[in-house]
C-alpha cells in the first residue's frame, strides 16, 4: 500500500505548483488602471476640442461684428458722398444733379396721385457786373443771401437748388398756374429789394423768373426746358433796367 501513497503525493506537489502558477497569473488585472488613465486622456482632450470650437465661434462671432460695424461705416460715407454730389458746396441747397432728382421724383409721385405743381427757374439779372467790379467774394455774398431768401419764401415741402451759376430753380407744391406767376413776381420782388455794400458802395442785383406747370403727364427734361424759355422772356422785358446801381456812401 506504500505505492499509492507515493502517487497521492506526487499528485499534491502537482497541485501546489498549479496553484503558484495560477497565483502567478494576477498581474493581469493591472491593465485596469491603464484603461481608466487612456479613459481620462479621453476626457482631457474631449475637452480641449470643445475649448477649441468655443474659441474658434467666439473669433467668429467677432469677426462678423468687426465686419458688421465696417459695413455700416461704409454705408454711411456712401450715403455723405452721395449727399455731397447733390449738394452744392456754396450755398448748401440740392446742385443741378440733386433738384433734377427731386424733380423726377415729384413728377413721379404726380402721376401716381394726380398732384400738381409748378416749377420755376430764377436766372440773378446782374450778377457778372458785380463779379467784375468787386470780385468773386462779393459775387459769392450775392449768391448766398439770394439763396437764404429763396429758401425763407418756400414752404417746408418745396425745394430750391442751383442749376449753375447764377441760375436757381424752385420745385412748388400744389399751386395753379395764376399762384405760381404770382409766386414768380413774389420772388423776383424779394431779390429786387436786396442791398449789398462793397467798397463803400450800395450795390442791388434782380432776377428774372419763369415758370412751368407740373402733373400727372409732365417731363422732368421738358419742364426745366420750358421754365428756362419763359425766364429767358421775361428776363427781355426787364433789359430796360440798368445792369448794375451805384451809390456813393
Amino acid at each position: 500500500m506504500k505505492k499509492p501513497k507515493r502517487a497521492t503525493a506526487a499528485k499534491a506537489k502537482k497541485g501546489r505548483k498549479t496553484s503558484r502558477r495560477r497565483t502567478k497569473v494576477v498581474p493581469k488585472r493591472a491593465a485596469a488602471p491603464r484603461r481608466a488613465s487612456r479613459t481620462g486622456a479621453a476626457k482631457t482632450i474631449g475637452k480641449t476640442k470643445t475649448i477649441g470650437k468655443t474659441a474658434s465661434k467666439d473669433t467668429s462671432k467677432a469677426t462678423i461684428r468687426s465686419l458688421r460695424a465696417k459695413l455700416s461705416q461704409a454705408l454711411r460715407r456712401v450715403a455723405e458722398l452721395e449727399a455731397a454730389a447733390d449738394t452744392d458746396f456754396l450755398l448748401d441747397i440740392p446742385n443741378r444733379r440733386g433738384f433734377e432728382r427731386e424733380l423726377q421724383r415729384a413728377i413721379a409721385y404726380m402721376k401716381r396721385y394726380r398732384a400738381s405743381g409748378a416749377l420755376i427757374v430764377l436766372d440773378v439779372d446782374r450778377l457778372k457786373p458785380i463779379n467784375d467790379s468787386f470780385g468773386h467774394a462779393a459775387g459769392d455774398e450775392v449768391l448766398k443771401t439770394i439763396a437764404t431768401t429763396l429758401t425763407r419764401q418756400i414752404r417746408a415741402s418745396d425745394v430750391v437748388g442751383r442749376l449753375g451759376g447764377d441760375e436757381f430753380a424752385l420745385l412748388l407744391w400744389n399751386l395753379s398756374e395764376t399762384d405760381a406767376k404770382a409766386k414768380a413776381a413774389i420772388f423776383e420782388q424779394a431779390i429786387d429789394d436786396l442791398s449789398f455794400t462793397f467798397r463803400g458802395q450800395h450795390v442791388t442785383a434782380g432776377a428774372s423768373a419763369g415758370v412751368a406747370q407740373l402733373g400727372p403727364q409732365s417731363d422732368a427734361v421738358r419742364a426745366l426746358e420750358e421754365a428756362d424759355a419763359a425766364m429767358y422772356v421775361r428776363k427781355a422785358h426787364r433789359r430796360h433796367e440798368p445792369r448794375i446801381r451805384l451809390v456813393s456812401s
